[in-house]
């Protein structure tokens, strides 16, 4: 079991704008405490120096994802053990081994984030380097919308494309720039026409490019390059991008 601290508790439940951990646990369904917390139980014991056997591995979870179980990947070096979730956020082992009757417990200072659990506006609101586009949505009134059923494709730019963005738009070319990142169906990475162009909730359209990374084509004589692909939201995906992508304004 990976088990995150009372304070990495409070650091979620502060993330997805609750009060408390106890006011997060109080209002999330009971169905989605089981899936967070079934997502740091791996079912075979596992100690520190079993996980440092390799400097990377996939470990598979209790928590289930799309008919298989979801997977945990673990990063070691001689002295650290790190997690990294699906919401592409990583946890560090602060306690290893602490024995149990019936297996072995690693502290950790961070809640694992599952596949498919929260949805897309919560995906972004729990990594750090998405809190720019999380500002951006909420300023642009665009979190009901992407907090809906979907399903949606979301293409999130960077903490870091952001400051590179164009300034000054009013709220009318804000929440049409946002749009121009959303497609109103799910596109996981395996499913991407390249080349086609697909229209956007702005209704206009985008390219993506095979390559490696591919790249996405907007108004701009710069492409965007993904660089994450298939964060899974309980209402669609995001794929990580390192520029914000310029609609006709």
């Amino acid at each position: 079991v990976f088990a995150p601290t009372d304070a990495a508790f409070t650091q979620l439940a502060t993330s997805l704008g609750f009060a408390s951990a106890t006011a997060m646990v109080a209002a999330l369904p009971a169905a989605t405490l089981k899936s967070i917390l079934t997502y740091h139980v791996l079912p075979a014991v596992r100690q520190a120096s079993d996980l440092r056997a390799a400097p990377q591995s996939n470990q598979a979870t209790l928590y289930a994802f799309d008919g298989k179980p979801a997977d945990l990947a673990v990063n070691t070096s001689q002295s650290s053990v790190t997690i990294t979730d699906a919401a592409l956020t990583t946890a560090n082992v602060t306690a290893p081994d602490v024995a149990a009757s019936n297996g072995v417990i690693h502290a950790i200072d961070k809640v694992l984030v599952p596949p498919g659990v929260l949805n897309i506006v919560q995906m972004a609101q729990v990594n750090p380097q998405l809190s720019s586009l999380v500002s951006a949505v909420v300023s642009a009134n665009l979190q009901g919308t992407l907090s809906g059923s979907g399903p949606f494709t979301v293409f999130a730019p960077t903490n870091t494309a952001f400051s590179a963005a164009p300034s000054g738009l009013s709220s009318q070319q804000l929440a049409k720039v946002l749009t121009y990142h959303v497609l109103g169906s799910q596109v996981l990475a395996s499913q991407i026409p390249f080349g086609a162009p697909m229209t956007t909730l702005a209704s206009q359209t985008i390219a993506i490019n095979a390559g490696t990374p591919p790249t996405i084509s907007d108004t701009t004589a710069t492409p965007a390059r993904i660089t994450a692909t298939d964060v899974r939201a309980s209402n669609g995906v995001i794929h990580v991008i390192d520029k914000v992508l310029i609609p006709a304004l």
